[in-house]
């Protein structure tokens, strides 16, 4: 019997991709490079040899082939990217692009989560641009879905870290759960997805979603009675920063925001990034450990605005994102409260079980724990205030489950109906 041809690996990638993928590649070429410089800078600096311009760079003959690796993967790397960009058109007349698969997206959005501020400074053809989706296709401004598809209810739905639109469908018990598709049929909303790179901080995308909005707003073939906002996680942060842009802004679309719902946001940051920032200060400790930092601070704008929950411009510019802060420094952020005018509901989950005495000391869902979903703060004054009706605790849950759960879609229709 003749054997099955196996999967062809390549099937969800398209010719773009082969442009990001060289650029990547010469990135982490030169950055390794630059690790190995440093740390044989190290080694030398104990026998009291003095390093070239930079502390991390080698001097004479060493210097020199250190530079001119560098040199060669550039080059190389720029010249790989002119000729992919040059046999784009004849590539894609070859063979058609692959249709949009969830596995390429899935790596997009990770990658993007990661390093998605890099690719931006890059120019790299694999960053995620935000766009506003409709049934699985980013909105087209100048062709508007058909009126009968549509209702003046508009559910905006917001994804997390390291992820996209398409992860808002999970399996459950065997059935496909999404809450944005379960309040559209009981409620009547019309879901519309965000995808955005959730790599940048979290002010510009806040900033980018109140541009989007407001074109939606413009636009919606129908009118427009309300928009609610439906959240996971890193979602929340980003909303709550387009709303206080489409505020200061005197947007017009936030004039029909009614109801916002957070499902685990840290609103006061996630002690992973806390641990991630001390990572950076004990590598720096020695010599020989200093240039590994460079590995460290690969991560994004967006992952370390996670620390304390930044939602605002001013909690990072001018700011060494890696640094770690005081006690009193985190106090002296400024406070951004809950929108008035507009109902807040909050979703926190806890790996604990019901009414456990260890429930609050845990790290809640296993990311964010329990008082930053709920938006208690040690100091009462930076609390967001959600009353004792708008908040909900789940057990046995982390933070992946909440979007699959049962209990929390049901609650979900409760709080909108």
């Amino acid at each position: 019997m003749a054997k099955p041809n196996p999967p062809n690996p390549f099937r969800h990638l398209r010719s773009t991709d082969l442009r990001g993928l060289a650029k990547l590649a010469t990135q982490a070429t030169v950055n390794v490079t630059k690790i190995a410089e440093g740390v044989t800078q190290s080694v030398w600096s104990t026998l009291g040899a003095p390093s070239g311009k930079a502390k991390d760079q080698t001097r004479g003959i060493t210097g020199l082939v250190y530079k001119t690796v560098q040199g060669v993967a550039q080059l190389v790397g720029k010249g790989t990217e002119s000729l992919l960009t040059s046999l784009q058109p004849l590539l894609d007349k070859i063979e058609q692009e692959p249709q949009e698969s969830a596995p390429r997206e899935a790596v997009l959005a990770a990658l993007n989560g990661v390093m998605g501020d890099r690719l931006v400074e890059g120019d790299n053809p694999m960053a995620t641009p935000m766009t506003l989706r409709f049934n699985n296709e980013a909105l087209n401004w100048e062709a508007m879905p058909d009126k009968a598809q549509l209702t003046g209810k508009v559910l905006i739905v917001v994804h997390g870290l390291c992820m996209n639109d398409l992860q808002w469908a999970v399996q459950h018990d065997d059935e496909s759960v999404n809450h944005a598709e379960t309040l559209a049929a009981k409620l009547g909303y019309t879901p519309i997805y965000v995808r955005y790179n959730t790599g940048l901080h979290t002010s510009q995308n806040g900033q980018m979603l109140s541009n989007q909005l407001e074109l939606l707003s413009a636009l919606w073939p129908v009118p427009l009675t309300e928009i609610s906002v439906l959240v996971h996680s890193m979602g929340g942060l980003v909303t709550r920063s387009a709303v206080h842009s489409a505020q200061q802004g005197k947007r017009q679309w936030v004039k029909k925001l009614k109801n916002i719902v957070f499902l685990g946001t840290p609103h006061h940051g996630a002690p992973l990034e806390k641990a991630g920032n001390w990572i950076d200060v004990l590598l720096g400790v020695t010599p020989y450990s200093a240039p590994f930092k460079r590995l460290v601070e690969l991560r994004s704008s967006g992952i370390t605005d996670l620390r304390f929950g930044n939602v605002l411009d001013s909690d990072w510019q001018g700011e060494d994102r890696f640094k770690p802060k005081t006690q009193q420094e985190q106090v002296d952020r400024e406070h951004l409260p809950l929108p008035e005018g507009v109902a807040c509901f909050t979703v926190a989950a806890t790996l604990a079980a019901k009414r456990s005495l260890a429930a609050d000391r845990l790290v809640g869902d296993g990311l964010v724990p329990l008082n930053s979903a709920l938006g208690v703060h040690s100091d009462p004054a930076r609390s967001l205030v959600f009353s004792k009706s708008s908040q909900m605790v789940v057990y046995r849950t982390n933070h992946m489950a909440m979007l699959g759960s049962a209990e929390v879609g049901e609650q979900l229709v409760t709080w909108l109906s």
